[in-house]
């Protein structure tokens, strides 16, 4: 199940995307580039809800195991 970092992420990669392509289509070099900087963060940002996410399933994992 994903987790609020990973959502995010991934709404900001997908307005970053409609960024540059508007950004591309009017030719607003501006709007582009903050599109491509967007996506880049929507990036970190799922990769580091991801490891979150990881780290979570691992500690639980070995709390059940202890538990048996």
């Amino acid at each position: 199940m994903w987790n609020k970092d990973e959502v995010e992420g991934k709404a900001d990669q997908l307005k970053g995307k409609i960024k540059e392509s508007v950004g591309k289509a009017k030719d607003d070099e501006q709007l582009r580039e903050e599109g491509e900087d967007q996506r880049a963060v929507g990036n970190a940002e799922e990769a580091f809800g991801k490891g979150r996410r990881k780290v979570g399933e691992a500690i639980k994992d070995v709390g059940n195991k202890i538990g048996r």
